[in-house]
């Protein structure tokens, strides 16, 4: 029995880290059930995790990441696509934008952040304000996309399927719920390819940090956004990874840049279940849930990383 035990507290190659077996995944499992219903992977939180809990700190804790998003993503995409909730011209958007600034930012973490202390209190900064204006427009009642209405019922409706999308250079519309929706994909291709420089340098995906952006900004609503987000971080993941992997090899360094494919699993596993039944189950939860999910998740990781660049 003790052999057995003992068996489930390893450490990994790779990263260093030492830890039972079962945490990783069951860490994963809790986070992404909760973020995925906003359209963040939980890779957002997991990083976080890994930094302080874990003590895993190295380049390549970034590259670890994005292989829990790649292992773990597909079961929710698979959900909203499923469900006709899945606004394909906002997803391939996404993934235009965000993916160069993937490989830039997995370049600028390897050649000029090994220790990310300063761009840690940036990207805190914005997340904060991110977060704070996802949280007035909560408290205000002023999203968009409210699908809940005078009489409606707080939960939404099974049905709620994207439905007559239109696409153009200067303006993209769709219908969600008899609600039309636009957007122009100029403003959110500038916006993603940002948002892929920090989520390259992190390991948290290009779509990540854009679903609380076309929520409380572009007014979108959440139950489309999800979606287009995670699919997004899905397709920069995999780019992230290969450009860590590939980093590792040509990249001459006495530090690890190469993911840990075996932790990555790990919590990628956790996240399978997570993703799935989230999304699942997003459908079933007041909008305004949803938005208390993303506002508390971005502003712990913000307060976090600000609060440590002083201490």
């Amino acid at each position: 029995m003790d052999g057995i035990i003992d068996s489930l507290h390893m450490t990994f190659p790779v990263s260093g880290v030492t830890t039972w077996v079962f945490l990783p995944p069951l860490v994963a499992f809790a986070v992404s059930f909760f973020t995925s219903m906003g359209g963040i992977s939980g890779a957002f939180l997991l990083l976080p995790f890994q930094m302080s809990v874990l003590g895993y700190t190295g380049p390549s804790v970034s590259g670890t990441n994005q292989v829990f998003n790649v292992v773990a993503i597909p079961s929710g995409v698979y959900r909203f696509i499923r469900e006709g909730r899945m606004v394909w011209p906002l997803t391939w958007t996404v993934i235009i934008g965000t993916l160069p600034g993937v490989f830039i930012g997995a370049w600028v973490r390897v050649a000029y952040l090994p220790n990310p202390r300063s761009f840690k209190f940036f990207a805190g900064v914005v997340l904060l304000y991110i977060g704070m204006r996802l949280v007035w427009d909560t408290l205000a009642g002023k999203a968009r996309g409210a699908l809940v209405k005078k009489g409606q019922s707080p939960i939404a409706p099974i049905r709620m399927r994207v439905t007559e999308t239109k696409f153009s250079l200067r303006s993209v519309e769709y219908t969600f719920a008899g609600e039309t929706c636009s957007f122009r994909p100029l403003l959110v291709f500038v916006m993603t390819f940002l948002v892929g420089v920090i989520g390259g340098i992190y390991g948290i995906g290009g779509g990540s940090i854009v679903a609380p952006f076309f929520v409380a900004i572009f007014k979108m609503p959440v139950y489309t956004v999800a979606g287009a987000a995670l699919m997004g971080t899905f397709i920069t993941s995999v780019a992230g990874v290969v450009c860590y992997q590939v980093l590792d090899i040509w990249w001459h360094t006495n530090m690890t840049v190469a993911p840990d494919w075996l932790l990555g699993v790990l919590f990628g596993i956790g996240g399978i279940f997570g993703m799935y039944l989230g999304a699942r189950c997003q459908k079933h939860v007041p909008v305004r849930a949803i938005k208390v999910i993303l506002s508390v998740s971005i502003l712990f990781v913000a307060i976090k990383y600000i609060v440590g660049f002083f201490v």
